[in-house]
């Protein structure tokens, strides 16, 4: 049901902009970039496809920073990759998905 907005209600936080670009340089090894002004911490990546599923973490990582992602077993139709990692602003846990 529609209603009036109060002005005096909390508004939920502005929208976040996910910080991660992916550039597909090398086959089957993207390359996954810390595109955003912040740091990140304690980033961790997912891969999960019909091969199984493998976890790596990377820690850190400072604005223009990147990482190679090796998916040289995994399937490129099927696989699911997540990248979970922390905002030192908010102490908020975010995920982003992407399939290769």
């Amino acid at each position: 049901m529609l209603r009036a907005l109060d002005p005096d209600e909390p508004r939920p936080p502005l929208a976040y902009r996910v910080p991660w670009r992916v550039d597909s340089v090398y086959d089957r090894h993207p390359l996954i970039t810390n595109a955003g002004p912040a740091t990140l911490d304690f980033v961790r990546v997912l891969t999960v496809g019909p091969a199984g599923s493998a976890l790596e973490e990377w820690g850190q990582m400072p604005p223009g920073d990147t990482a190679e992602l090796c998916l040289c077993d995994a399937d490129p139709d099927t696989t699911i990759v997540t990248l979970a990692w922390f905002r030192p602003q908010d102490g908020a846990e975010y995920l982003w998905k992407f399939v290769t």
